[in-house]
């Protein structure tokens, strides 16, 4: 059985992914900051008949994030795919960043991502690809449409966000020796409890139902409805699954098109 382990996995995008990955046939490490959220995502993925451990983690800590993984593979025996999905989103219009804002956040969205990459190469080196092109593990990092243009009020998150698609782009040039590949996705407007409560503040400023407020949003997406976190998970888990070997180094955007490159 293939293992992965996923950050944030305690609700929102990284629950979706971790279900998602669960009922491909992988086993997971859920590891969230709460640990009860964590624990919910593997009772979900036990009672569908999966197997999964939750592991309670600060990813903006280097040796936290090392040791999760590693009680993940001493539990499963070994780590094939790594989702560093867990992320800060805060509104930071540029004049009230902070400089306590500033290091929080690049610590958990770009720092979570570095710690997780350390921490899933140790294990992925102790495989050796058979031959030139042969892929012995993944990484799959969270970037954002925000991490593709500059949207109003987040300067810190989307600037976070870029950085991800950097690391991602070097990664996979650095990795690509030891038969890893690196890539990320770029999720437009989710429907997270991160995103209603954005949602819900504008929808009461206006006295409107929550369904109102996220429908303000829908109106950016060239689809017209802004996305579940399954939509999400079905992009990770392409990425996760075989059918792109072939693919590093890339950001694929979904986001029902509101960036087009």
């Amino acid at each position: 059985m293939k293992v992965a382990v996923v950050t944030g996995a305690g609700q929102g995008i990284g629950r979706a992914i971790a279900l998602r990955l669960a009922k491909d046939g992988f086993a997971i490490g859920s590891l969230d900051f709460n640990t009860v959220t964590a624990k919910e995502t593997v009772a979900l993925i036990e009672a569908a008949g999966g197997k999964a451990l939750a592991v309670s983690v600060d990813v903006s800590k280097r040796e936290e994030v090392i040791s999760a993984v590693d009680q993940v593979v001493a539990k499963f025996g070994r780590l094939d795919v790594m989702i560093n999905n867990a992320g800060l989103g805060p509104t930071t219009p540029l004049e009230d960043i902070t400089p306590e804002i500033y290091h929080k956040v690049f610590d958990v969205n770009v720092g979570g991502v570095y710690w997780g990459i350390q921490a899933a190469l140790k294990h992925f080196k102790a495989r050796k690809p058979a031959k030139t092109g042969d892929i012995v593990g993944k990484i799959i990092n969270a970037s954002s449409q925000a991490g593709q243009v500059g949207n109003p009020d987040l300067a810190v998150y989307g600037a976070t966000k870029f950085a991800v698609r950097g690391i991602t782009q070097t990664a996979a040039r650095d990795l690509a020796k030891l038969g890893v590949t690196v890539n990320a996705y770029c999720p437009g407007i989710v429907r997270t409890p991160m995103m209603e409560n954005i949602a819900k503040k504008v929808a009461d400023e206006n006295k409107q139902s929550l369904e109102w407020g996220l429908q303000q949003w829908a109106k950016t997406v060239t689809l017209g409805r802004i996305s579940e976190p399954e939509d999400v998970a079905a992009c990770v888990s392409y990425l996760a699954g075989p059918d792109s070997d072939y693919m590093t180094g890339q950001a694929l955007i979904i986001d029902g098109g509101m960036v087009f490159n």
